[in-house]
């Protein structure tokens, strides 16, 4: 029986090799301009091949190198694209692979999680799933060891993913990550004052005002705004741009935009 989960991207998102994707994340994060402040308790960062998105993650990801030493576990959510299920799916996995080595599933936190109404085992929404993926390695890089609780989230309302993230809060060894791109495939003008506006709700915890068009990760960001509303966190755009500033064409772009939580 299968107990690590294995790539299902590297190759095609991200490097598989793993000497080549080191330098590229290094690279990524390395041309990211550092303010002086705390590392953030949360983030959203897109999840996009790594040519398109990379940049922005990075300038979220660079803001942990700080809490390196402290945070031993990571809370990792996003959408599920290819398995339409109701709730959130937890795996039942020992690890999650990458071509930078495994990362240990923390399997006390998923039984936590797994206590709480709207959470399951479906290993399905997690086999060839990218949304969740394409974080690890970044994480990789910047915390060295940790523990990733790993989390699809599908249809679900932001209380009930709300519920599980506050279950699984802890304090500062605990890193909150929500994975989102945003706008879709809108001409470059659009997208930018679509994006423009989908970043101000998020700054104003607004989740009332974010919908599938606004974020594909509409269900878990909205999940993480309940929560900060309710904790009284403060919300920044760090980042925000599109596959036409990244790499791409002008006509049909994928927006992206990188927050932090403290």
């Amino acid at each position: 029986m299968q107990t690590i989960r294995t790539p299902a991207v590297a190759g095609l998102f991200y490097p598989a090799n793993a000497g080549e994707l080191r330098t590229q994340v290094r690279q990524f994060l390395e041309r990211v301009e550092l303010p002086a402040e705390p590392a953030p308790k949360a983030i959203i960062v897109p999840h996009a091949g790594y040519v398109y998105s990379g940049p922005v993650a990075a300038s979220a990801y660079a803001r942990l190198r700080a809490a390196r030493d402290i945070i031993t576990r990571v809370v990792l959510l996003g959408p599920s694209h290819r398995v339409g299920f109701r709730g959130i799916a937890v795996s039942g996995m020992e690890a999650f692979a990458t071509p930078l080595g495994q990362i240990p599933v923390d399997q006390e936190a998923v039984e936590q999680a797994r206590r709480l109404p709207d959470v399951g085992f479906l290993e399905q929404a997690h086999a060839q799933e990218h949304c969740l993926e394409v974080h690890l390695p970044f994480l990789q890089e910047v915390l060295g060891e940790f523990k990733l609780v790993p989390l699809v989230v599908g249809d679900a309302r932001p209380a009930e993913v709300g519920a599980v993230l506050e279950a699984l809060w802890g304090g500062p060894e605990t890193l909150i990550v929500i994975s989102s791109d945003l706008s879709h495939y809108h001409d470059y003008q659009t997208a930018r004052s679509l994006d423009d506006a989908t970043s101000r709700a998020i700054e104003a915890l607004r989740f009332e005002d974010i919908g599938h068009e606004q974020a594909c990760g509409r269900n878990p960001v909205n999940g993480l705004l309940w929560v900060a509303r309710r904790k009284g966190l403060h919300c920044a755009t760090i980042d925000l741009r599109n596959s036409g500033d990244t790499a791409g064409s002008r006509d049909q772009v994928v927006g992206y935009g990188a927050y932090v939580l403290h």
